[in-house]
């Protein structure tokens, strides 16, 4: 199974493609999908679609998971991580897989074990659990741990598979 694993931001949205062979994780490609702060909001949106868009092109994944809106107490953030949010699902929508979201609490227990876990904690765990030669970049790494969250919650017996839900 080929996923597509997406950490939305407005100017630094994680991605990462992976990929379960039996029992093993492994990442094809991972990045982060850059918008420049001169960009205006509805510039960016265009730009984070059309990158997923090409990156579901080149890599062919069978299911797309997201990490869920996380709580902000500023209106104007979330409203923005919104927008950014719907951008990343614009893609996979169309391209017309199945979309899963995670909470970032359970992807953090999923990866590291306990879900108050802080960024360096969770790049570290996946480049581990990935057997990694460098330790990926937050956004990416946050992907990849969205991403090995999703794959775990296919495996019949585990118990992340109640947690995540279809979009």
């Amino acid at each position: 199974m080929r996923v597509l694993a997406i950490d939305p931001a407005l100017r630094n949205t994680g991605w990462a493609v992976l990929e379960r062979r039996g029992k093993e994780n492994r990442a094809i490609a991972w990045g982060i999908i850059r918008n420049a702060p001169a960009l205006r909001q509805s510039q960016c949106l265009v730009a984070i679609m059309k990158a997923i868009r090409a990156i579901i092109a080149e890599h062919r994944p069978q299911s797309c998971a997201i990490e869920s809106t996380i709580y902000v107490q500023n209106f104007k953030t979330a409203i923005t991580l919104g927008a950014a949010r719907a951008a990343c699902l614009m893609a996979p929508a169309e391209a017309e897989l199945e979309i899963c979201e995670y909470p970032p609490r359970r992807v953090k227990q999923a990866v590291v074990g306990r879900g108050a876990a802080d960024k360096a904690q969770v790049a570290f765990m996946v480049r581990a659990l990935l057997k990694l030669t460098e330790t990926p970049a937050h956004d990416a790494a946050d992907a990849l741990a969205v991403g090995i969250a999703h794959l775990e919650s296919t495996d019949p017996g585990s118990p992340w598979q109640r947690e995540k839900q279809i979009v």
